[in-house]
């Protein structure tokens, strides 16, 4: 009773503790709710139809595309050009897919894997004739494909294959499954299409209009009056008026993506006198060390030149232009340079050591030889040699081993410029140098041994042992550092736009102008490494009239100031937009010359009567049609609107004030014929049905419109 009586004494106190036990719960809770909703907000690349899409999952499609790209290719790396490419061809490819994905759910179309399955059957689509999986006349063979697939599993579960050959395999997997995937999606697409071009039936109406509008010719005698020839001072532009003709134009001003308008000054430090004579004395240096023998692979990477030497000779297009123009003049043992090469800003030096004739392009097989250790591989090797000199099979003795031996073409461009190891390089100097139908057994240091039979050669070309030494006439870090610091001098004393804009060309600086600038643009200012100051412009918090901080950027050799000047969100562009306003004042003075023109036409009986007016000008235009626009070579314009009228018009008709888009026209019409084309309604009711169906090609465009297409890649790249 005493313990029950102390509870209630302090039951108040236990329910607050309670309670504030329950708050600091829910609150903990939602700190942690909260806290996720943020980061995977920091981790949205994007959205369509509101679908967020994430970055790991767009990162996970990229580097599935440029896997594919390096496999097609046959290289290992891809410059970071062609990785902003891939990234706008995979954001590209997201979007038409989920797109399409919508609308076809929307209406049940579908592609099953019966239809799939029948698709690769028939070996029909042209993506499949990319694949390895060929016949000798280069059509696509199924039972390859097969074939591959039922090795693979085996493949990637033997454990006395080496990783070489499984991550062969590994690609070729994951190449056709995204051709595969590829198909599906073209498939899905057509679809779609066939779907719109069938709702688009023709009739025979339609089909007769269609061929009077191309045969139908008419020859006129024209009198124009050229907006020209007034001047544009003397009509006034109200706002009113520009106000009316932008709802009238308004879908010509819509915009899918916000847009930013900003101004900046780049400076782009290059080297000094002091700096290119010091460059020069130190390749004076190296051209001695070479012309007396040094060991050209050392003297090239202790030069840091931008060609590194390699050690198989290499063709000439895997040396930059200025440097195999050189070659074709020097004979072996002959050595040009320093010489200064303005196109790239370099000063280079040229050592030709040797020269021979090889194959650009050599196809070989292989099988690389099992065993559990490098005395069990050599052994295995050696007795694949002796029944292949024997007289063996070679695709007998693979398949002994499980290996498809493949015929394989590796070509120069495959591994000139790249980095070569030892193993590399003696595979590749075997297979260039091996006469066709040869066996070669090749010792791959740590990786076992492979034998290789040459089955051709092709393309024999000179190639070069060659050392060059390319480098850059870049400036010195006192160079740079004196620009960077005259550049923070005059930003600390021009802290705001208006100040910068006032005092730039005083300081040596130029301010220049960017409108309408998009983040789905990889670089500002036509400068690399620009990522940090596009994240700034498109930042909610940037605001007009700010500026930015100075951004050191390109090849570390630009400096980077901007103030933003405006911004346009998604949708329409406002009419009093800089652009805009020019634009609209131009189709207003247009319309208000049309009717001033006009006015002087009223009245008018002839040509003779309009060619009285001053600044009138007159031709003969020989077979307009309806169905092309009338082009007056005297004003240099296409006219639909003259089309239009004259096919309307009989013969000696007279007609004049017709506004077109650079005069006002008067016309006599002199003849009418047809031409020699006689009618066949199925065939222009087929082409009309065409035309129709090549306008309904823009349908993914009118689609996106609806996607709601929300676009933050610049955040990640």
């Amino acid at each position: 009773m005493a313990t029950l009586q102390k509870i209630r004494n302090r039951g108040k106190i236990l329910i607050f503790t309670v309670g504030l036990a329950l708050f600091a719960f829910i609150a903990e809770e939602f700190v942690r709710s909260l806290s996720y909703t943020q980061t995977e907000r920091h981790q949205r690349v994007g959205k369509i139809y509101g679908d967020k899409i994430n970055v790991q999952e767009f990162n996970a499609q990229v580097e599935e595309y440029t896997d594919v790209v390096k496999f097609t290719q046959g290289v290992n790396t891809l410059s970071d050009d062609q990785l902003s490419m891939m990234r706008d061809q995979v954001w590209q490819t997201l979007v038409n897919d989920k797109v399409m994905q919508h609308e076809c759910e929307k209406l049940g179309i579908t592609v099953t894997d019966a239809e799939m399955q029948d698709i690769i059957n028939s070996g029909r689509n042209p993506m499949l004739a990319q694949t390895p999986f060929r016949t000798a006349q280069g059509t696509f063979d199924v039972n390859a494909l097969k074939q591959f697939l039922n090795q693979y599993n085996e493949v990637m579960t033997n454990p006395e294959l080496n990783s070489e050959i499984k991550e062969q395999y590994q690609q070729m997997n994951n190449y056709w499954k995204f051709i595969e995937k590829t198909i599906r999606r073209q498939t899905l697409n057509n679809k779609y299409q066939a779907l719109l071009n069938g709702l688009m039936v023709s009739n025979p109406v339609a089909a007769q209009a269609s061929f009077d509008g191309r045969t139908n010719e008419t020859d006129i005698y024209m009198a124009a009056l050229p907006f020209t020839s007034i001047k544009d001072d003397d009509v006034k532009v109200e706002d009113s008026e520009l106000k009316a003709k932008y709802e009238e134009l308004k879908e010509l001003f819509r915009t899918d993506q916000e847009t930013r308008d900003i101004k900046y000054i780049d400076i782009n430090v290059t080297a000094s006198d002091a700096d290119k004579a010091n460059l020069q004395k130190e390749m004076e240096g190296y051209a001695q060390a070479l012309a007396e023998g040094a060991d050209p692979a050392k003297t090239v990477r202790e030069a840091a030149s931008q060609v590194p030497y390699s050690v198989l000779p290499i063709s000439a297009k895997a040396l930059p232009h200025d440097i195999a123009e050189k070659l074709d003049s020097m004979g072996v043992g002959a050595q040009v340079g320093p010489f200064v090469h303005e196109h790239d800003n370099t000063i280079n030096i040229v050592r030709l050591i040797g020269k021979v004739s090889l194959p650009d392009s050599v196809e070989v097989r292989q099988i690389a030889a099992p065993g559990n250790d490098m005395a069990a591989i050599e052994k295995t090797a050696d007795s694949i040699m002796n029944a292949l000199a024997a007289g063996a099979n070679f695709d007998t003795i693979a398949k002994k081993y499980d290996q498809p031996a493949t015929k394989t073409w590796i070509t120069s461009s495959q591994y000139e410029g790249q980095s070569i190891d030892e193993n590399n390089r003696k595979f590749i100097s075997t297979i260039s140098t091996a006469a066709v139908g040869s066996y070669n057994k090749i010792v791959l240091d740590g990786q076992g041994v492979i034998i290789t039979q040459v089955t051709d050669r092709r393309n024999i070309v000179s190639k070069y042992d060659v050392a060059v030494i390319k480098r850059a006439m870049d400036f010195s870090k006192e160079t740079y550092g004196k620009a960077y610091n005259d550049f923070s001098s005059f930003l600390a004393g021009n802290p705001k736009a208006e100040d910068i804009e006032a005092n730039a060309a005083q300081a040596g600086y130029t301010v220049q102008t960017r409108n309408n600038l998009s983040s789905t643009e990889h670089n500002v200012a036509n400068v690399r490494s620009t990522r940090d100051a596009l994240r700034w412009i498109f930042d909610d918090k940037t605001k007009v009239g700010d500026v930015s901080p100075l951004y050191e950027c390109g090849d570390n050799d630009h400096m980077l100031v901007i103030t933003l000047t405006g911004i346009h969100k998604k949708g329409y562009l406002p009419w009093d937009d800089e652009q805009i306003r020019t634009f609209l004042t131009g189709e207003v003075m247009k319309d208000k010359k049309a009717a001033m023109l006009q006015e002087k036409l009223k009245g008018v009986k002839s040509i003779a009567d309009v060619a009285k007016i001053e600044g009138a000008v007159t031709d003969t235009i020989h077979h307009i049609t309806f169905m092309s626009n009338a082009f007056v070579s005297k004003i240099g314009a296409s006219e639909p609107a003259l089309s239009g009228s004259v096919s309307k018009a009989k013969k000696g008709d007279f007609k004049s004030g017709i506004k077109g888009k650079a005069a006002v026209y008067a016309y006599q019409v002199l003849d009418q014929k047809k031409t020699e084309e006689k009618f066949d309604k199925k065939a222009e009711e087929q082409r009309l049905q065409q035309s129709v169906a090549r306008s309904l090609g823009n349908f993914q465009g009118e689609l996106m419109q609806d996607a709601n297409i929300s676009d933050k890649r610049y955040i990640f790249f």
